[in-house]
């Protein structure tokens, strides 16, 4: 009911009604009635509320007590605060005012006595900006011609947010000066300080007098002493200062440079003596007068009639006046002669040699253009002959694997003692040209630009055991022991070529070795394999085993060999592409080590081989529809009959419309699809397995022949989930990759 923040007055008139309206209550109650046991109990609760309150009024009439001695006392320290600055005020020297919510509080006597006729407005409650316009209005402030103030401005009030002082010089008549000044405090108010400073003034007007007169001794002395010659006029073109060199450079005599001399009378002589030449009719000096009056800087080059150069040059001074200068330039004019002399000799051997640097880039051009010509010529040649070779190894590949179709079903046939030799010859003649155009094809791989290798991971020793099998009946023919050392190493390489190295290593061991053996093997050397092939063979001198990489070529002392000598340099291009190192350790009559080293795979197990199928003969009839698609007549009436040896049912085309038709002919789809890549007229085997397994509804098991080994289209062979068979076809591989595909199908 009493709030402790009100005066203490008002508490204590709140708490007297309630002790009034309380005693007022107990009076009804008594009046009211009731027992006397109520009313005893009544009167116990009353007094003790009296009690209470009469606590708390004692309470707060000794805090009102303490606030009111505080409060005398506060009194009396501001009383004493404004005594003693009234009599700070008093004893300053300066004029001072005490401006309270801008408008003015106190101030002392010199303040007032400032400017007699604002004196009177002095009073307090005069408003800040009244008393700034009465000090500007003051008929006792100095004026100029003009009538203004004799300061740079008037006496305002700064309104920036940020302005918290503010400075004014104002000079009084009698040449008395006074610095006006007021500051704005953080509690808003504002203090203004009137500070005489007219000795300040006089004092630094002596000081300036007395350093020009100095200065002017001095500039007399370095005028003297310069090697330009100067001289200064005045407004009305009055001669001032000027040097002895002036003269000198002129020819002036001395009456004309006294002090007072017209600049005018000077001109009159130069000319009328021609001191210095003229380089037109007219007289530039009379032009310099009037330029020199508009305040126009003036520079001019002359020449003296005995040769000397002088730059003259006139500058305006404060107060309208000028001043001349003059430069001996001969030596420099000279060196600028001599300069442009030399100048405009380089200039025209710089001509020249641009004319013939010009000759020279054109003529470079012209060679240029004919290098560039040459190179597109080279660089289509180049990809001609990779397009050529692979177009003719693909053309004879197609013969020889017909051939050597009709050579198994003749060897199959043939019942004559002397008959299987002659097929035994006829066989190792195509299998030689095979082996060339191979390695023409290889080497035509490696060195185009866009040559693309397979990378993988592979378990290398059954590849190495394979290998074996193939190559045991060349190394029996000639009595020489093949060993190859069992590994279980994986490596990461391209598959297909590093075979194909290892296979010629071997080969050529095989062929230049006439007793003893050959052995392949591996090691290991840090986190590579080292594939190494030994043999007691003719081996190679130091000369000869640089150049035997070559292509066409054999190490001296060779025999007469059924290679053309391609071998180890497909080895050499196709290892620096897989960045595989190969090195030869030989010694002449003792044999040769060549070794290949690889990278072991990151994992025991990474990829499988290329294709996942079994190479050895099967036995049985191949109980199937086959459809055979190719275009040339020779190999399909081959294949076609080779596949009937088989027990098959063959179903032969030539392009995808003859196949597709001869399906919807026999109204089934074969059991697998046998296709060639390259048809004619742009068709192709992949277009062709696509329409066969569209038409039958179902993914028919297909095989593509080709010699296209690309990325893409070897992951297009992935995709479509048909399985590649290079040319020339080799049969066991046939049947086995046709008995693979069909009983993957059937499970």
């Amino acid at each position: 009911m009493i709030d402790p923040d009100e005066p203490y007055k008002i508490q204590i008139a709140k708490q007297a009604k309630i002790i009034e309206a309380l005693i007022n209550r107990a009076e009804r109650g008594h009046e009211v009635g009731g027992s006397a046991y109520s009313l005893f109990e009544s009167a116990i609760a009353l007094q003790t509320e009296v009690w209470e309150k009469t606590k708390d009024l004692e309470k707060a009439l000794d805090t009102l007590g303490r606030a009111s001695t505080e409060l005398e006392i506060a009194y009396q320290t501001q009383e004493r605060i404004q005594r003693n600055l009234a009599d700070a005020m008093v004893a300053m020297e300066d004029g001072l005012a005490l401006f309270s919510e801008e408008r003015l509080q106190v101030c002392n006597a010199q303040f007032r006595h400032l400017l007699p006729d604002v004196e009177p407005l002095i009073k307090p409650g005069l408003g800040f900006d009244d008393y700034l316009a009465a000090v500007n209005a003051s008929k006792y402030l100095s004026r100029d011609e003009n009538g203004g103030t004799g300061r740079r401005q008037p006496l305002v009030k700064e309104h920036g947010s940020g302005q918290r002082f503010s400075s004014f010089v104002m000079e009084l008549r009698n040449d008395r000066w006074f610095q006006i000044s007021y500051r704005q405090t953080s509690s808003g108010n504002i203090t203004v300080l009137q500070t005489e400073i007219t000795d300040i003034v006089r004092e630094n007007r002596r000081e300036k007098n007395r350093l020009i007169d100095q200065q002017a001794h001095f500039l007399q002395a370095a005028f003297d002493h310069m090697s330009l010659g100067i001289c200064t006029f005045s407004s009305r073109g009055e001669l001032l200062v000027r040097n002895e060199r002036f003269g000198e450079l002129l020819g002036i005599p001395l009456s004309l440079l006294k002090k007072g001399s017209p600049f005018q009378r000077i001109i009159e002589h130069l000319e009328r003596h021609e001191i210095l030449e003229r380089k037109g009719r007219r007289s530039k000096f009379a032009s310099w007068f009037k330029a020199m009056r508009r305040g126009e800087t003036m520079q001019e080059r002359c020449r003296r009639r005995d040769g000397m150069s002088l730059d003259i040059r006139i500058h305006s001074l404060p107060g309208d006046g000028f001043i001349v200068s003059i430069m001996d330039v001969t030596a420099e004019t000279q060196a600028a002669a001599l300069l442009e002399q030399r100048v405009q000799e380089r200039t025209a051997e710089l001509t020249e040699a641009n004319r013939l640097l010009q000759i020279h880039a054109i003529e470079q051009i012209k060679i240029e253009a004919a290098l560039r010509q040459a190179k597109e010529a080279a660089e289509a040649a180049h990809t001609s002959k990779t397009r050529f070779l692979a177009a003719a190894s693909h053309d004879l590949l197609q013969p020889i694997n017909a051939a050597k179709l009709y050579l198994s079903m003749l060897t199959e046939t043939a019942g004559q003692p002397g008959a299987e030799d002659v097929v035994g010859r006829l066989k190792r003649s195509f299998t030689s040209i095979e082996s060339l155009l191979q390695a023409l094809l290889d080497i035509s791989r490696l060195d185009s630009p866009a040559a693309e290798f397979n990378i993988a991971s592979f378990e290398l020793g059954s590849l190495l055991q394979g290998l074996a099998g193939d190559l045991a009946p060349l190394a029996t023919e000639k009595g020489i022991e093949l060993r190859i050392v069992p590994s279980t190493r994986w490596v990461t390489s391209d598959q297909r070529y590093l075979m194909r190295c290892i296979q010629n290593l071997v080969v050529n061991a095989i062929q230049y070795t006439e007793r003893g053996r050959v052995l392949v093997g591996c090691r290991l050397s840090g986190n590579r394999l080292r594939i190494e092939v030994w043999d007691t063979g003719i081996g190679i001198s130091e000369g000869d085993q640089t150049r035997i990489f070559n292509e066409f070529t054999r190490a001296g002392g060779a025999g007469k060999g059924t290679g053309m000598g391609l071998g180890l340099s497909i080895v050499e291009r196709a290892c620096r592409h897989l960045d595989h190192p190969v090195r030869l350790v030989s010694q002449p009559g003792r044999g040769s080590v060549f070794s290949i080293e690889v990278p072991l795979a990151a994992s025991g197990r990474a990829s499988s081989r290329e294709n996942p199928i079994m190479e050895q003969v099967l036995d049985g009839s191949l109980d199937l529809i086959v459809m055979v698609v190719e275009n040339d007549p020779d190999e399909l009436h081959a294949m076609t009959h080779v596949l009937e040896s088989w027990g098959a049912s063959v179903l032969a085309a030539a392009s995808t419309v003859d196949a597709a038709a001869l399906m919807q002919e026999i109204g089934t789809a074969p059991d697998i699809l046998l296709v060639d890549y390259q048809l004619d007229n742009g068709d192709n085997g992949i277009e062709t397995i696509r329409t066969l397994r569209a038409l039958a509804g179902i993914e028919i098991p297909a095989i593509i022949i080709s010699a296209n080994r690309q990325r893409e289209f070897l992951q297009l062979c992935n995709e479509m989930s048909f399985a590649l068979l290079t040319k020339p076809v080799q049969l066991v591989r046939l049947r086995a990759l046709i008995d693979w595909k069909t009983r993957a199908r059937v499970a």
